[in-house]
């Protein structure tokens, strides 16, 4: 079974002040990055405080060209005076982005990095940087992501704090009891889109089989699961309610959920989201394994 227990999000101011910019380095500018530079960017950041190493050139210059912000190939010429380093970089990348760096003593080290555990990150950066590590999902493209954060007992609330004010740039956060929890919110969260993506091209291609113009079949689930979200989020009622709301009694509706439910779509559920937990741990475990 999935593992660990969710804290009640802290109450946050949504996007962070001016005056609480720091100098900020980025390690990797692909979309999740850029998701959150632009989130930083419209919160009121200072470009000048935000740098990026990312190796690919076309991504570096799409970056300095569209945000204004310092970029360079590498890490190692931007880190002086960083107060926060964010890795956003895939786990197979990650050993080569970070070799030779040496961070300050009270950087704050936020990792976005899936399933790669804080003592790996501390082997690599050292004892002197305080921790984040972080699971944020892609509607932060849009600042509408939820991103799940934990940080050891050590790590001090100066640096929780900074590492909140960088991924509320993006979205909502929360926080987590244990690390192992991460790989629970990596399931539901952080591969989560995916998920509604799918069930959006499964409705689509049903209303296609029914008879849709394609055209028609497309408009009808996506807007549908706009409006769907929109109802759980601004109604404020549990999702069991709002579906006992829309049910009625021998309707259609009724006969579409009775037949999700014989087919044991909750059991399916279930069992991709475990998978997903399952391989979110595997990939801290192959990155502990890997030599050096």
């Amino acid at each position: 079974m999935i593992t660990g227990h969710l804290q009640i999000p802290r109450s946050m101011v949504p996007h962070p002040p001016p005056e609480s910019a720091m100098p900020t380095l980025f390690v990797g500018g692909g979309n999740m990055a850029a998701a959150m530079i632009g989130g930083l960017l419209r919160a009121g950041w200072p470009a000048r405080q935000i740098r990026v190493a990312e190796p690919d050139d076309a991504r570096r210059e799409a970056l300095a060209a569209r945000h204004g912000v310092t970029v360079a190939p590498a890490a190692a010429s931007l880190l002086g005076g960083a107060r926060v380093l964010v890795i956003a970089v895939k786990p197979q990348q990650l050993r080569r982005a970070l070799a030779g760096l040496l961070a300050d003593a009270g950087t704050t080290v936020v990792s976005i990095a899936a399933g790669v555990r804080i003592a790996s990150l501390r082997a690599a950066l050292g004892d002197a940087c305080d921790y984040v590590r972080c699971m944020p999902n892609t509607p932060a493209l849009f600042g509408a992501g939820i991103s799940g954060l934990y940080a050891p007992s050590c790590t001090p609330e100066a640096a929780r704090q900074r590492a909140e004010r960088v991924l509320s740039a993006a979205g909502q956060t929360c926080w987590v009891a244990d690390e192992a929890a991460l790989d629970a919110v990596t399931a539901v969260s952080g591969s989560g889109p995916a998920y509604f993506f799918q069930v959006v091209e499964w409705m689509q291609a049903a209303g296609e089989a029914l008879g849709l113009p394609a055209a028609t079949a497309a408009l009808l689930a996506q807007q549908t699961l706009i409006g769907a979200a929109r109802m759980v989020q601004d109604t404020g009622l549990p999702p069991a309610e709002l579906r006992r709301q829309v049910t009625s009694p021998n309707g259609t509706t009724e006969a579409a959920l009775r037949r999700l439910q014989s087919d044991g779509g909750a059991q399916i559920f279930a069992a991709a989201l475990q998978a997903a937990a399952d391989r979110s741990r595997a990939l801290g475990d192959e990155f502990e394994q890997t030599p050096g």
